[in-house]
């Protein structure tokens, strides 16, 4: 069927040539729709729970994406409580709140926050903290003094030596960071101070990562082009020939985005991979089938004939190959993580387009060239292996690699298991972890500002504790039914409030949760009853007073034992130095109420009753941002939550939280009723990352069962099936076993790579073991002769295309961000330890029992 297909396509080039135009064209012209998303947030599907209780979290308490700017002075006597520094606080607190796409009422600095200090017995002063630049230092230790006072601007928005201070940037949405960044980066430019100032924040990471990533993928795929070019233009000495497979992977690289975006798929970092992936990939094959032509044709010969050949010869194998790299992208598919079930799916796309384009356009293109142009290439080549068997009178280093495990397997499988049992340690040791701003290398400003602000602060990672007062709809439901009760005992007596009541209740569903209900319908039951007869309005404060007395068992979270609570959970928390600090609205209570009672120390507690609770919280409506308070408790009181700020955004890290929250749990339950959910950026990282290692193992273990059923069918021997995995066996082995001992996280990138070695590494098992068969054949059974015979031209091609793909992936190791870096250096060793497995214990395992894994072919 290959050699049908070659010459039905060498016979009309003209045809094929449209043909692969009018596709890269036609989806080329979707590129210029690219729209980049950074978010780790989009590695779970919309559905996902865990993602649903963090977006509800946000929206339940007005939750915003927040930058951190950093302002560090380590000159000054006094830190950044000098007038200078505190002036450009100032500005910059200022202009920063009128950039668009700011929630300039969230902002958190020292200028936008307020004072609480005592202005008398049970009253409180609520004052900006810096009403306006400070002049003098006097004025400037005042504020430190204040700020000393207040516990919850403590390691949050001046660091405990006073060397540093922080804003926090509330965004609208997390994909302007990088934009507002810059516009922050311009200020500080134009301040005029000597401190340092620092910009960094799990947002600005991400989003500055999507700009750099775009840049990235412009630079890295053109340049592994570049490298590839040069590679194949040394091996093959024609540069019209070397043009065949460049722009067979320019059309699939195209090709593949161009349908990507046209499907209005967004570009994630995963998919962002694929041009650098896809680029070596797609000349896999053509290499295979260009190396076999240079090596057969010889002046004179007729390139169709030459060409008709080789397509016979190889056709099953590159089919073959082709098919087992789609299957273990494909199996991406079954990962629960969207971007990489993207990414996995058009590269299976790009695959089978580089396929059908090296099964028809290689053949039509290599004999469209001119006689004279194939004959100079073919005496080139002649030249070139004349200098090889000079310099290689022993048969060079190919043969003696063929000859040596076939000579000594036993030395060669026990190697194998050595390796093999170190990789096991290795691969024990291996550690599941990501973090977005370790994306960029250590020297990279976000990196740096990263460094600094987490080591003056309490931690720029953001996660959330839920508390929830479970039951409540139970509540509401028995108050409903004994207010039915009440109605009815009114209907018997003449009056009918029936339909009002169910009007009002019905008016009141609207409410977000219960609490909210029957505060709503507290305030039309007021409405009614200034309409209602004097009978009437008996029964409806009858009823509103079940209604209140209802209305407040809902708030939970004015209850002194369960603020007295989460603050437990809290001080446990910062015990454990897992986390820098937690705020919640316990921390709130205490400092309003030190201020009500006497403003000393002593009385930084919690009230012992509810109502002292409400009076704190009555007070704090009269202060400059109310709305803080619904940042940690709902309106209804029902829920609240709790800020955690982490100094590290390692998936680890969150991992050990949550685990320190569960057992504080279990030896210390919270008060009836109460649940917890989790939110905040830095848990949803870990969610899919777990996620993403589950569903990469099921995926990489449901794909290897597929390629050894596969290479079963295509050797039609399960001996042969088993031994063609072994290179790809060996090759995951070793590489993650070294990831393991170096110290290498478990990261997504890293994840991804396992399944392209398992398409990949299995590429050169199957050329070797069926051109090893057809030498068999060519030889008249005699396995040690056949092998002599693949250690020529095959092996030669098998080199050709470990070293032309691993090149072409070393330019990533230039890259500004890791997981180019990653992807690079990764790739380029999978390819270099499959081709030298394969060379190299195939040969090995064949030389101990060459007559059971080879068949009857073999002589006896």
């Amino acid at each position: 069927m290959g050699k049908q297909l070659a010459f039905w396509c060498m016979n009309h080039t003209r045809t094929v040539f449209i043909a692969v135009l009018v596709m890269t064209i036609a989806l080329g012209l979707m590129i210029p729709k690219i729209i980049i998303d950074t978010d780790p947030e989009n590695m779970l599907s919309a559905e996902q729970p865990d993602r649903i209780k963090h977006n509800e979290i946000r929206d339940r308490f007005g939750l915003h994406d927040m930058i951190v700017v950093g302002q560090v002075n380590t000159q000054h006597e006094h830190g950044v409580f000098n007038p200078e520094s505190l002036a450009a606080h100032y500005v910059l607190t200022r202009a920063i709140e009128q950039m668009e796409g700011v929630i300039a009422r969230d902002l958190m600095s020292m200028a936008a926050v307020d004072n609480v200090e005592q202005a008398g017995v049970g009253t409180i002063a609520y004052d900006w903290l810096i009403p306006a630049p400070p002049q003098t230092q006097q004025e400037a230790d005042r504020i430190r003094m204040a700020v000393e006072r207040l516990p919850m601007y403590q390691g949050t928005l001046v660091s405990e030596d006073g060397q540093a201070a922080a804003l926090f940037v509330p965004l609208e949405s997390k994909d302007i960071s990088h934009r507002i960044s810059m516009e922050i980066q311009a200020v500080v430019e134009g301040l005029g101070v000597a401190d340092e100032f620092h910009i960094t924040g799990q947002p600005v990471a991400q989003d500055t990562f999507g700009v750099e990533m775009f840049q990235q993928m412009a630079i890295s795929a053109p340049l592994a082009g570049l490298v590839i070019f040069l590679a194949m233009l040394y091996f093959f000495r024609s540069l019209p020939l070397v043009v065949a497979p460049m722009l067979l992977a320019m059309a699939t690289v195209i090709s593949t985005m161009g349908l990507l975006i046209g499907m209005g798929y967004t570009v994630h970092i995963m998919s962002s991979m694929i041009p650098i992936f896809l680029m070596p990939i797609a000349v896999v094959a053509s290499v295979h089938v260009l190396s076999n032509f240079a090596d057969r044709y010889r002046p004179g010969d007729d390139p169709k004939e030459v060409m008709g050949d080789v397509m016979d010869k190889l056709f099953k194998p590159v089919l073959f190959t082709a098919l087992t790299s789609a299957v273990g992208f494909l199996s991406l598919l079954t990962t629960p993580i969207p971007p990489v079930q993207v990414f996995g799916g058009f590269i299976s796309f790009g695959v089978v387009i580089a396929l059908l384009l090296t099964l028809g356009f290689i053949p039509a293109y290599t004999v469209s060239l001119k006689r004279e142009t194939l004959d100079k290439m073919a005496e080139k080549s002649r030249q070139k292996d004349l200098a090889d068997q000079q310099a290689n009178k022993d048969g060079g280093l190919l043969g003696k690699m063929g000859l040596f495990p076939t000579r000594k397997p036993g030395v060669v499988i026990a190697l194998v298991v050595a390796v093999l049992a170190v990789s096991v340690y290795g691969i024990r040791q291996i550690q599941i972890n990501d973090n977005p701003t370790l994306w960029f290398k250590e020297d990279h400003r976000i990196r740096i500002a990263d460094k600094v602000l987490n080591e003056r602060f309490s931690g720029t990672y953001e996660a959330y504790i839920n508390l929830r007062q479970t039951g409540i709809d139970r509540q509401v439901d028995e108050l409903r039914r004994n207010i039915q009760l009440k109605l009815g005992e009114a209907e018997s007596e003449g009056l009918d409030l029936r339909s009002t009541w169910n009007n009002l209740w019905n008016e009141s569903a609207g409410a977000a949760s219960p609490g909210d209900r029957l505060e709503t319908l507290a305030m039309l039951i007021d409405d009614e009853m200034f309409t209602a007869s004097f009978d009437e309005q008996t029964v409806w404060e009858e009823i509103l007073e079940q209604v209140e007395a209802g209305r407040t068992a809902t708030r939970a979270f004015q209850n002194p034992s369960h603020l007295a609570w989460m603050d437990e959970l809290k001080e446990h928390l910062e015990s454990t130095g897992m986390i820098g600090k937690a705020n919640s609205l316990a921390d709130l209570v205490k400092t309003i109420n030190r201020e009500l009672v006497s403003g000393e120390m002593d009385d930084y507690r919690l009230p012992e009753r509810a109502n002292g609770v409400a009076q704190t919280i009555l007070s704090f409506q009269s202060s400059q941002r109310p709305d803080d308070l619904w940042s940690f408790v709902t309106r209804d009181f029902t829920q609240a939550s709790i800020w955690l700020q982490l100094p590290s955004g390692d998936n680890q890290v969150m991992s050990q939280v949550v685990d320190a929250v569960d057992r504080f749990v279990v030896s210390n339950p919270p008060p009836e009723g109460v649940e917890l959910d989790w939110g905040g950026g830095t848990y949803i990282n870990l969610v899919w990352q777990d996620e993403m290692v589950e569903g990469m193992l099921w995926a990489l273990g449901s794909a290897f069962i597929v390629v050894l059923i596969m290479m079963v069918a295509l050797f039609r021997s399960v001996l042969l099936g088993v031994l063609a995995m072994l290179p790809l066996t060996i090759t995951i082995a070793a590489i993650y076993g070294v990831m393991g001992l170096v110290g290498k996280d478990y990261d997504m990138p890293v994840a991804v790579l396992s399944s392209l070695s398992l398409g990949l590494s299995v590429d050169f098992a199957i050329h070797f073991i069926q051109r090893l068969r057809m030498a068999l054949d060519d030889v008249g059974g005699d396995w040690k002769a056949a092998m002599d015979q693949v250690f020529d031209e095959p092996a030669r091609a098998i080199v050709r295309n470990a070293v032309v793909i691993a090149v072409g992936f070393l330019p990533l190791l230039a890259a500004p961000l890791v997981p180019y870096i990653t992807v690079g250096f990764f790739l380029a060793s999978i390819m270099a330890t499959s081709a030298l497995v394969s060379l190299f214990v195939l040969p090995a395992f064949i030389a101990l029992a060459p007559r059971a894994v080879l068949g009857k072919a073999v002589k006896s």
